[in-house]
């Protein structure tokens, strides 16, 4: 018999994609900070792409807690420049010199997904998806960001690419749903595979 799903994550754009996907679950945001808990890791050796499998599982082991005996599904996303990370901009000043500083450059976008069960972690994936944006005046990101406004700050590039964010693109190699923040081909995928979802 299929276990109640959980999402441990606040994040509008993974549960809308989830919900597109005709799955059935609840959202129980978690409670911690994520700041906190990279610290230790930047500078550390470990890549990107570990910092959002860790962030994602810390998020998912935190609701699991309270939900034992439903599958905890948690998410994270890094960007990476080099050997830069970006997080979320806090404000429309941040999200400016973060578009300036991703003009005419490739970024990595990591997006992490496990499952977590009783507290468990069993099952995790890491998609990798490669933006090159193009040279953009600084004039025009001030002009791109009033326009776009609050949005800006709900991910971690300061662009929405299924919205006026592509316009900022001059290149994608990598998965859509890896750029929103949640690969859910393979998500779905392991779900159908355990029975949870029909399939």
């Amino acid at each position: 018999m299929p276990k109640g799903i959980v999402l441990a994550s606040g994040s509008v754009h993974r549960r809308e994609l989830l919900k597109n996907a005709g799955v059935d679950f609840t959202v129980r945001p978690a409670e911690l900070d994520e700041r906190a808990l990279e610290a230790p890791l930047l500078g550390s050796g470990v890549t990107p792409e570990d910092v959002a499998a860790v962030l994602a599982e810390a998020k998912a082991t935190n609701v699991s807690q309270n939900h034992p005996d439903e599958i905890v599904i948690g998410a994270d996303q890094t960007l990476a420049l080099g050997d830069d990370v970006f997080h979320k901009p806090a404000t429309m000043e941040d999200a400016r010199k973060t578009l300036l500083a991703l003009s005419g450059r490739t970024h990595t976008l990591n997006s992490a997904v496990v499952l977590v069960e009783r507290g468990v972690v069993t099952w995790r994936h890491v998609a990798v998806a490669r933006i090159t944006m193009r040279k953009l005046d600084p004039a025009f990101v001030g002009r791109y960001v009033a326009q776009v406004g609050a949005r800006a700050l709900t991910s971690v590039g300061a662009y929405q690419i299924e919205r006026e964010g592509v316009q900022l693109m001059e290149a994608i190699e990598g998965d859509y749903f890896t750029i929103i923040g949640l690969p859910i081909l393979p998500l779905l995928q392991e779900l159908r595979t355990r029975g949870e979802i029909d399939g």
